[in-house]
């Protein structure tokens, strides 16, 4: 709060050092001398009335050092200058009125949003593999990979198993080595069902499938690498071939039989179990890409580009569109 006493005592004091100079019988260098003290008074009592308006000036003791030097220094007109401009930029701010709240209408509530995690999959792989950012940010991006499909998860946790910092990779092996504990210790629980179930049995058919289906995870979220991947599409083929002998019109079964015959390399036999699996009622938007893509794993680019014409007028495939277009484009 301004304290206005301090502006009148400064005008005093000023006003008296002006009138020991111009009606004073003292000695020249005397008169000097009290108008020098008298002067220097009233600059620092209008600096500490006039930073009273300045709250918010920081440091406080060189600006008030700053004004009252001003202020000393130029006679009159520092002076003048001084009050004049505090009591300007007191009516200036008088004026400006505090600006009101708006009010804002809340959004509605959507139930389908999944609150799980501040990082989304876009930019991952760049922020985890980026070494300057903070490491508890990437522990935290690597944690929501949790919420992350495997077949996405699996490889950026792969990348960081060389990250210079310890934590970052103690976390990914980890994570990896949970992914592939929880499907090996579910292999061990179907195989203990299916050795104890009596052959083509019901549920030695059912522990079969979920066999071939848990091998198969190990490839597609590339948790089996190398000789390892070659023993699960070797596993999960031979428990998907024992319930097709009773089954042979599974339509999903059969699209999966050309799966694992297309990981293995085995072409010819992939394509027959692929037209099969279209045959017994797949619907095509299933079967394509993956005859598509083996075509183009074949070199065929021109069966490529008409499988994928074919998919051209299906809109409900929006992960697919830009390599459908692609395709399409002339």
């Amino acid at each position: 709060m301004p304290d206005f006493k301090l502006g009148f005592l400064a005008i005093a004091s000023e006003l008296g050092a002006w009138g020991i100079v111009t009606q004073s019988s003292w000695p020249p260098d005397a008169a000097l001398l009290a108008y020098l003290v008298a002067h220097g008074l009233a600059s620092l009592l209008a600096a500490t009335f006039a930073i009273t308006f300045l709250p918010s000036a920081k440091p406080r003791l060189p600006t008030l050092a700053l004004m009252a030097s001003g202020s000393y220094a130029v006679p009159i007109f520092g002076f003048v200058g001084l009050l004049f401009g505090v009591l300007l930029l007191r009516a200036y701010r008088h004026r400006q009125q505090p600006a009101e709240f708006e009010s804002l209408q809340l959004p509605e509530f959507d139930p389908h949003q999944h609150p799980t995690s501040a990082f989304r999959q876009s930019g991952l792989r760049a922020f985890l593999g980026n070494s300057r950012a903070p490491t508890s940010s990437r522990l935290g991006a690597l944690v929501s990979l949790q919420y992350v499909p495997g077949r996405v998860a699996s490889p950026l946790l792969r990348e960081v198993l060389t990250d210079p910092s310890e934590d970052i990779r103690l976390l990914a092996y980890g994570m990896l080595d949970n992914k592939e504990k929880r499907i090996n210790q579910a292999i061990d629980e179907e195989l203990k069902k299916f050795n104890a179930a009596e052959a083509a049995s019901p549920s030695a058919q059912t522990a079969a499938r979920r066999l071939s289906d848990l091998y198969w995870e190990l490839v597609y979220q590339e948790l089996a690498l190398g000789d390892l991947r070659s023993h699960a599409l070797e596993r999960s083929r031979h428990y998907c071939e024992i319930v097709l002998a009773c089954t042979p019109d599974d339509a999903a079964l059969n699209l999966r039989h050309g799966q694992l015959l297309s990981a293995r390399g085995e072409a010819e036999p992939a394509t027959t179990a692929y037209y099969k699996a279209l045959a017994l009622g797949l619907p095509s938007t299933r079967v394509l890409p993956y005859l598509a893509e083996l075509r183009f794993n074949q070199g065929n680019y021109a069966d490529a580009r008409r499988l994928m014409n074919e998919l051209e007028a299906w809109d409900s495939l929006p992960r697919l569109q830009p390599v459908i277009a692609f395709w399409s484009a002339k």
